[in-house]
């Protein structure tokens, strides 16, 4: 989730022009596609498999404190709490922030290549590593917590998520556990015109369950075997409706900038920032806010960065800002993080490539899409789809990635493409077993049911 940083005062909202404007100033030619890649994962006390709590001699802030002494980064604050971190100006390495049950996560630099995502996130293991070495510490990419309950899950000192922690209970069940006990990895990727996002929208909204699908690494809770394959996924679909899903309206003929603006104006507020604290809005209206009525300000109109703000608290399958975040896979290995935007990359950044998945999912109805996205979380690649398999659709979408990264032609100093980040789901696919199923099968064997076991076994 963002992290708000106070900044310059931006430009008032005139109409709805403007945030169509503002969503539309993301296009950019091909030569300046980035890649941008996020992801979480769980702290824990290598000594008692507990949470990290944000204070104390080895918690969360002590984590950003050994980041900051060690390593150069520098704090983001919001009151007397370190929140985030950043590099120096000019620096490379992207923003490291907490989540709402002390999940960190990186949010990697703008970057144009796999190959570069990957050196990311093995720089940034090595520091938290190094860090985590001092405090005996340890990091680990599961979808799901796998031991702790929601009660025992410590809670980050972040003024938006007190204001979120009770707006999800309104809402749905499991939005507190998509909140306090999850972690993902998503890819964020540009596009070049309004066809182009529309193009690239619908793709990565029909194939998000197959990579969910792929991806899929959240099959315990609390101890035991949850009956899920990606239970983070399963959270999702009890969270909040008004800003989850599938958009079927995406589909639709005339779809552009416009509709999605239309969809976020309808979907109800968290918040409003102003002088450095954020003032609950959650549940009002973005359109009676444009008008001067939003009863928490009165007579006051939003700002651009109000409608920034807003665009980020809506969480569907794939988010539109000025960019493409496709948010669906379960964090699992070093290795998944890069994983994910090769396999995204390769879809949608070769228009050969991106030209075969539109084809592949051109005739699939909203029915058909939704019906996948319902399956996916339980039976992963064994859901079936019209008269074949997920796990087949999954062969074909790495297959065309394939192609997209070999004709994006981009080596390493060892003189490797992009394919080679693909391996881990090169793997699954042609064994249909996915990381779900290795974690069970420790499980049941050589953990012996002791889900603790985890920490040990997957930490970075």
């Amino acid at each position: 989730m963002s992290t708000k940083q106070d900044g310059g005062v931006s430009a008032p909202i005139g109409s709805r022009d403007d945030l169509v404007h503002h969503i539309e100033l993301g296009c950019k030619p091909a030569t300046d596609w980035r890649i941008g890649t996020e992801h979480e994962k769980f702290g824990f006390h290598r000594k008692t498999h507990r949470p990290l709590d944000y204070h104390g001699p080895s918690g969360v802030r002590a984590v950003l404190e050994g980041l900051i002494n060690r390593f150069g980064w520098l704090p983001v604050m919001e009151a007397e709490n370190i929140i985030a971190l950043t590099r120096p100006a000019g620096e490379p390495g992207g923003t490291v922030s907490l989540e709402p049950g002390g999940q960190l996560e990186l949010s990697g630099g703008v970057l144009s290549t796999v190959h570069e995502t990957a050196a990311e996130m093995a720089e940034h293991v090595r520091q938290v590593r190094a860090v985590g070495q001092d405090l005996n510490v340890g990091f680990m990419g599961l979808g799901f917590s796998p031991v702790w309950t929601r009660a025992e899950t410590p809670r980050m000192p972040k003024g938006r998520y007190d204001i979120m922690t009770a707006y999800m209970p309104k809402v749905g069940s499991l939005g507190l556990d998509m909140m306090y006990r999850s972690c993902t990895v998503q890819v964020n990727l540009d596009f070049g015109s309004e066809a182009d996002m529309v193009k690239k929208l619908r793709v990565s909204l029909a194939l998000q369950p197959i990579v969910a699908a792929i991806f899929a690494n959240s099959p315990l809770t609390e101890g035991k075997p949850n009956g899920f394959q990606t239970f983070r996924s399963e959270i999702w679909l009890d969270t909040d409706k008004a800003r989850t899903g599938m958009l079927p309206f995406a589909f639709d003929a005339g779809m552009g900038f416009e509709r999605y603006v239309d969809y976020a104006l309808d979907v109800p507020m968290y918040f409003v920032y102003r002088d450095s604290r954020y003032i609950d809005a959650s549940g009002k209206s973005f359109r009676d806010f444009m008008a001067g009525r939003l009863d928490v300000l009165p007579g006051q109109l939003p700002t651009i960065e109000d409608w920034a703000d807003h665009l980020s608290t809506l969480f569907p399958e794939v988010r539109l800002k000025r960019y493409l975040e496709m948010r669906g896979a379960d964090v699992g290995s070093v290795a998944s993080v890069s994983a994910l935007p090769a396999l995204w990359v390769g879809l949608l950044y070769d228009q050969t490539a991106l030209d075969a998945a539109l084809e592949l999912i051109k005739d699939w109805t909203a029915e058909e899409r939704q019906g996948v996205r319902n399956m996916v979380p339980k039976s992963a690649l064994h859901a079936p789809f019209r008269n074949t398999t997920v796990l087949d659709l999954a062969r074909q979408i790495v297959s065309i990635a394939e192609g997209g990264l070999q004709r994006r032609a981009l080596l390493d100093r060892a003189g490797s493409d992009e394919r080679q980040h693909l391996q881990l789901v090169q793997e699954i696919v042609a064994s249909g077993k996915t990381s779900a199923d290795r974690v069970l099968e420790r499980f049941h064997g050589a953990w012996a049911c002791d889900a603790t076991r985890a920490f040990d076994d997957l930490a970075y």
